[in-house]
């Protein structure tokens, strides 16, 4: 039986990788997170809530683990980039100082790090291959520099001190669990567009000239694809993009959602507000890699996620609004 470690397992794509997790017979289970852990988490799996920023906190955490999948970090959309540049950079630099340094102490078998599309910032070739990284501009957010050093954390402790390690890149992802944020670009865009949609936003205001494109990714598509590399052989000290394959423009994500929220698509319009320094024109993975040596892919198709995550988002706003009337 194994025992895997999951940091940040209360946060969107964490709870997705705890419930593939408990799928498995084979995987017991510990989160660790400060957020408060939900009532199904509490009841599968064992709860850490220490600060995973602190060596004592971050062995603690590890001990008796066999693996660990490393989400822990602050993260968020557009804005929250270029709002907390120094305090996500100092905060996620600290996460994975403590605990890769935990994971060698404790000698784990597997260390996932979950790293982010943004280490492709600045990519110049598409569908752009994990390879295509030691040529790749390095990136210019601090979010985007955070994670690729992150990376080099994890390939630098194999160099030295043999660490078995595997490095997943999630391309934007979404699905049920992220909540939108009141201000547009705290969030990701597809919960902050949602949102727009449902609250009556006419038109729906995007950033920048909508030409941006991106591959949406579903969360339960990128735990499995993380469980998957985590558990193979062929994972062991390979980097692989995390990712559907569809990519899409921003105004072409805008009207599925659009029409997934039960809107006319005739009646689809956008305002288009000034976008942010860092907004990345064109995202759009190679997932080969994943597909060779993992047989891996992902299945859920966008129509069919974005569908699901309205559904979600109707349910979390019927159940806030009685609630919100009552204390107003």
């Amino acid at each position: 039986m194994s025992r895997v470690l999951v940091t940040g397992g209360a946060g969107t794509i964490g709870a997705a990788v705890v419930r593939r997790l408990l799928t498995d017979p084979a995987y017991e289970v510990r989160v660790s997170d400060q957020r408060a852990a939900p009532l199904w988490m509490r009841e599968g799996c064992e709860v850490h809530t220490g600060d995973l920023r602190s060596l004592e906190q971050a062995r603690t955490a590890t001990k008796g683990c066999t693996h660990v999948i490393h989400l822990a970090a602050i993260v968020g959309g557009i804005a929250n980039f270029h709002r907390l540049p120094h305090t996500l950079t100092e905060v996620n630099n600290a996460l994975y100082n403590a605990v890769i340094r935990a994971a060698l102490d404790l000698e784990v078998e597997r260390f996932v790090y979950v790293s982010s599309s943004m280490v492709f910032e600045q990519a110049e070739l598409f569908p752009t291959p994990e390879d295509y990284l030691p040529r790749c501009p390095v990136p210019v957010s601090a979010y985007g520099f955070s994670k690729l050093t992150g990376e080099v954390y994890c390939r630098a402790a194999h160099d030295e001190h043999d660490l078995p390690y595997t490095i997943c890149r999630p391309f934007n992802a979404y699905g049920p669990g992220e909540l939108p944020d009141e201000e547009p670009g705290i969030a990701h865009a597809v919960p902050d567009l949602i949102n727009k949609v449902l609250s009556g936003q006419r038109p729906l205001k995007i950033f920048g000239s909508g030409e941006q494109t991106r591959t949406l990714t579903h969360v339960d598509d990128i735990a499995d694809g993380v469980v998957t590399a985590m558990s193979s052989p062929a994972g062991l000290n390979e980097d692989f993009n995390i990712s559907a394959s569809r990519e899409l423009t921003v105004a072409e994500i805008a009207r599925i959602v659009w029409t997934a929220c039960g809107e006319d698509e005739e009646t689809f319009e956008l305002e288009h507000l000034p976008t942010f320094a860092v907004d990345v024109q064109r995202r759009w993975p190679s997932v080969e890699k994943a597909r060779r040596l993992l047989g891996w892919e992902a299945r859920i198709e966008v129509e069919d996620g974005i569908a699901a995550t309205v559904q979600w988002l109707r349910e979390r706003r019927a159940t806030a609004e009685p609630a919100a009337s009552a204390s107003s």
